[in-house]
């Protein structure tokens, strides 16, 4: 049984965090810490909880007593933490920040998209969790870039789902603003691109081009639905075989030949992407649950393939439908 502590554990992600681990078969959540919630029922913040957890809410963080550790803080707070706290060299770390996931000296946090790289994963002691909207881009893209085949510019368009922002209420989440409305946000500039360019050229080295991504904000609450737009002049039929194939080891990311939508994916850790090429260009279509594919449930792959699991173990998670 792997023994657990997380860390932030009552926003969003921490709360869906805690959503699949108590249906995990091999895993024992052993501390949620939060702050602001010490002593409080886990069920009393995330409400749909009720009977499935007896846990509370500890300010306390005993390292001694877990195997990993799931720090699910804002982005900046894990590095800072480190540096403040002596965690055990045998408890292993997955973060959902943006503080270890691009390559530099003296970081040895491996990048924890297991489509780009399940081995190293596998022999991994501290795993950076890509963020949402990389994730989403990203497995549309990898395929082309694996068959050596990207170039120049890639034009990105993509929405999320509110729950994105987090937990913390603010003028731009608030539900009077959101609801019924879209808007743009850091256009060009956003916090993931790097992420997204460090993979491409991880597997095309060569590959130069631009990632032109515009993120707007959703009147939804969960879910990813991006559009990528690439100049290509290879075939259809070659571009079904290169990400039919690509995919074929991944339980969780599967290629269609039909259009997808994100409800298919909402409440699940899915996955799923669309290629169709129209004259000289390939428009890539991908959607993912933010919160699972996004966030937590990816972190639950990525401590299955650290500890020897199945990739898929405790993540069978269903669509809501209709």
């Amino acid at each position: 049984m792997i023994k657990v502590g997380i860390l932030g554990a009552a926003g969003y992600a921490g709360g869906e965090l805690i959503r699949v681990l108590v249906g995990h078969p091999d895993a024992e959540i052993i501390f949620a810490n939060s702050e602001s919630h010490a002593g409080r029922s886990v069920a009393e913040v995330h409400e749909g909880l009720y009977g499935d957890t007896d846990l509370k809410f500890t300010s306390e963080i005993p390292f001694n007593k877990v195997d990993v550790v799931f720090f699910c803080f804002g982005h900046g707070k894990s590095a800072a933490f480190i540096q403040e706290h002596e965690i055990p060299t045998q408890v292993k770390i997955i973060d959902f920040a943006q503080d270890f996931r691009l390559a530099a000296t003296g970081n040895d946090f491996v990048y924890g998209l297991p489509e780009l790289q399940r081995e190293k994963i596998k022999n991994a002691h501290h795993v950076a969790n890509p963020g949402c909207f990389a994730t989403c881009v990203q497995l549309g893209l990898l395929p082309l870039a694996a068959a050596g085949i990207l170039k120049g510019n890639i034009s990105v368009n993509a929405i999320t789902g509110s729950t994105g922002a987090g937990v913390k209420p603010t003028e731009k989440t608030h539900f009077s603003w959101r609801s019924g409305n879209m808007s743009i946000y850091k256009a060009f500039r956003h916090q993931h691109v790097p992420e997204i360019v460090q993979s491409l050229q991880q597997l095309e080295p060569v590959y130069d081009g631009k990632l032109e991504f515009l993120p707007y904000r959703g009147d939804f609450p969960r879910g990813i639905f991006a559009t990528e737009v690439v100049r290509t002049d290879v075939s259809q039929e070659v571009i079904d075989e290169i990400y039919g194939k690509y995919f074929a080891d991944s339980p969780f990311t599967f290629y269609r030949p039909m259009d997808i939508d994100m409800k298919q994916v909402v409440n699940t850790n899915k996955c799923l992407i669309h290629a169709e090429r129209i004259d000289d260009k390939l428009l890539i279509t991908s959607c993912i649950d933010n919160l699972l594919k996004g966030a937590a449930g990816q972190a639950v792959e990525n401590m299955n393939l650290m500890f020897g699991l199945p990739e898929d173990k405790g993540l069978r998670l269903k669509a809501v439908g209709f």
